[in-house]
This record gives structure tokens, C-alpha cells and sequence, in this order.
């Protein structure tokens, strides 16, 4: 029996689900199709000095995203927003954000982050995480780096299982230090895993303000491109979290030989 055939058929149907999801994430297409035209990685557009700002700001997002969620009671039962109002609360920092442009993402930047990871928690525990766990807490701030797939990436396993692979000793770390002494100021083994993070953020903050730039789509304003900077992540964390659902019943190894299953035919 192979491992595909291992799942349940309602199982089978949600990790194909979650393939699509996670495989190739369709932020940038969304954004091409936004400003009526083919869209490039944005990387090499930007200017040496606005990627440095993007770095600097993104890693400051994520070191206060992984601060903020390794606080167990931020997320207790009963704290959680409707999904549709940090939806627009994003998407209204995002038109300030426009407003203003690239000296404004400093702020915009964190607090977007923040909210766009209200709706992923909710996600998490909707799909069984217990968020008393830090290493269940740390999954949810991996979710801005598994959303930051380049577009000349293979397969979702050169993306998707390689970016976990790549976190995992930090994650490790990382959790295991909050277990003993928890959150602590500036605590190297969380500037090392907010760094990995960042990185690979930081792909998709810089297509967001590329795309920005165009008259086009800076007509549409910051909003429209927060919303979907938002729905890109949520979609991202419901694939992630329904592959963890099943590696907590199936296996981990299993999981991950029948999602190979199905991105090998699809």
C-alpha cells in the first residue's frame, strides 16, 4: 500500500487541497493580473537601498510577530477577531501605507504583519493546533516564510518541505529556549530564526512595493493590495496546517511521501 493510499479518501482530497495551496503561491500572479501585465521577481528591480530598508523592516516584523506569538495568552480561547475584520484592519494599514510610500513601511510593515497573523492562528487552531505549545506558536509565524516561495522554485518539495527543513533547527531551538527561560529580549536563538524568516518574506514584501510603484495598480491603492497580501498568507497557513493535521495521525513521513504522490501527477 502506498503511502497516498494510506489516507482516508476525505484525506486524500484535503492534502491535494493543501498541495494546491502551498505549491507555487500565487501572490505574484494575483499582483500581475492586477497591474494588466506579466510580473518578474521584484527583487533585482528594487534599488540597493530600499532593499535594505525591506530587510531591516522585515526582520523587525517577524522578530515582534515571533515575540507576540510565543505569548500564549495573546491567542487564549475566546481573544480571537472576526476573520473579515483583521482582514480590513490590514487592508486599511495598507492604504495609509500607500499614502505615505516607502517611509511609512516601517510602521505599516509590523502592525500588518501582526494582523495578518491573527487570522493565521486562527487557522492553526481551527485545524487542531494547541497554542500553549510554543513549537505550535513558532508554525504560525513559519507561515510568512513558506509564503515567500521564489517563481523559479521546483516542485512545492523544493519549496515547501525544503523551507521546513530549513527552519527546523531553528524552530528547534527556539522552542526549546522558550520552554526554559522564555520570551527574552533580544534572545539570539529568535534573531537567528526572525533572519531565516525574513528572508524569505522579505520576496514577497518587495513584490508588493514594486507593484505599488505602477500607476496602475497604486490607482487600486493600498488596500486592495493588502487584502490580498493577507488572503495570500491565510491561504498559505490553511495548507500548511492541514499538512501538519495529518502528520499528527498519520506520520510525518507518510504525509510527506503521499503529498510527493501527488505533486509528482499533478
Amino acid at each position: 500500500m502506498t503511502a497516498l493510499e494510506q489516507l482516508d479518501p476525505p484525506d486524500r482530497a484535503a492534502l491535494c487541497a493543501a498541495k494546491a495551496q502551498l505549491e507555487r503561491p500565487t501572490l505574484a500572479a494575483r499582483l500581475a493580473n492586477l497591474a494588466g501585465a506579466p510580473f518578474e521577481r521584484s527583487a533585482r528591480l528594487l534599488p540597493q537601498k530600499v532593499r535594505e530598508v525591506v530587510a531591516q523592516v522585515t526582520h523587525t516584523a517577524i522578530l515582534r510577530a515571533l515575540r507576540v506569538a510565543l505569548a500564549s495568552s495573546t491567542w487564549r480561547v475566546g481573544s480571537r477577531l472576526p476573520r473579515r475584520f483583521t482582514k480590513w484592519a490590514s487592508a486599511a494599514t495598507g492604504a495609509a501605507g500607500g499614502f505615505f510610500g516607502l517611509p511609512a513601511l516601517a510602521i505599516e510593515m509590523p502592525i500588518s504583519t501582526l494582523l495578518i497573523l491573527r487570522g493565521i492562528t486562527d487557522i492553526a487552531r481551527e485545524s487542531g493546533e494547541d497554542l500553549s505549545d510554543p513549537e505550535a506558536q513558532l508554525a504560525c509565524v513559519q507561515v510568512f516564510a513558506l509564503g515567500g516561495f521564489a517563481r523559479n522554485d521546483d516542485a512545492a518539495e523544493t519549496g515547501y518541505y525544503a523551507t521546513r527543513a530549513g527552519l527546523a533547527t531553528a524552530v528547534r531551538e527556539a522552542a526549546e529556549y522558550v520552554a526554559r527561560h522564555g520570551v527574552g529580549e533580544g534572545a539570539p536563538v529568535l534573531v537567528r530564526l526572525a533572519s531565516a524568516i525574513a528572508a524569505r518574506f522579505g520576496l514577497v514584501v518587495s513584490d508588493k512595493l514594486v507593484l505599488a510603484a505602477l500607476p496602475v495598480v497604486g490607482a487600486a491603492g493600498g488596500d486592495t493590495l493588502n487584502a490580498l497580501f493577507a488572503s495570500h498568507f491565510e491561504r498559505v497557513a490553511q495548507g500548511h496546517f492541514t499538512v501538519r493535521r495529518l502528520e499528527r495521525r498519520y506520520g510525518a513521513a507518510v504525509v510527506r511521501e503521499a503529498y510527493q504522490a501527488v505533486a509528482a501527477v499533478s
